[in-house]
């Protein structure tokens, strides 16, 4: 975690209210993840707001920018644009959890939160399963389309002659 002590939000030292924090996200910041992108040159601003209470933290957060992803069809590079926002709760109590998915616990010993992991995937929930530029042009979809492998329907199955064994069988099932 120490390598993404840049993202850390010191909450100790403010007063309860509203509280604005910014963050720069390109390229070196998904390489401290260690995980392969689906996207190269990110240019995105990370806006965080902080409502801070008595006994629990409020995080908003905006994510705001491009990313240049490869089409699934031309294979051609395209300028995409990424937005998103995510909101999270943050209560203190005695250890770290995470497991419920809106509320965050972190130990009342604590001083600043980490924002990188939920600024990481509040990207990788902006880009789109099906990458498609905006310079496929409706022509090409439909060529696509028409060499495209159709579903073949398959012959219902006639019924078959069933085995004398099997249908006794089946009526003792049914008896039962």
């Amino acid at each position: 975690m120490d390598k993404l002590r840049n993202y850390d939000v010191s909450f100790s030292g403010l007063k309860n209210g509203k509280h604005v924090f910014k963050f720069e996200i390109d390229k070196t910041f998904f390489q401290l993840f260690d995980t392969e992108q689906e996207f190269t040159n990110p240019k995105i601003t990370a806006d965080v707001f902080l409502e801070k209470h008595t006994t629990f933290l409020e995080f908003e957060i905006k994510v705001n920018g491009t990313v240049d992803l490869v089409c699934d069809i031309t294979n051609e590079e395209f300028s995409y644009p990424i937005e998103n926002e995510i909101k999270i709760l943050v209560n203190f109590g005695e250890e770290y959890d995470d497991s419920n998915e809106d509320v965050i616990t972190i130990p009342a010993s604590d001083h600043a939160f980490n924002v990188a992991q939920l600024i990481y995937e509040n990207v990788q929930l902006s880009i789109p399963m099906k990458k498609l530029s905006p310079n496929v042009s409706d022509e090409d979809l439909e060529i696509l389309n028409r060499f495209s492998p159709k579903d073949i329907e398959e012959p219902e199955d006639e019924e078959h002659e069933s085995d004398p064994r099997w249908d006794a069988l089946r009526k003792l099932k049914d008896n039962n």
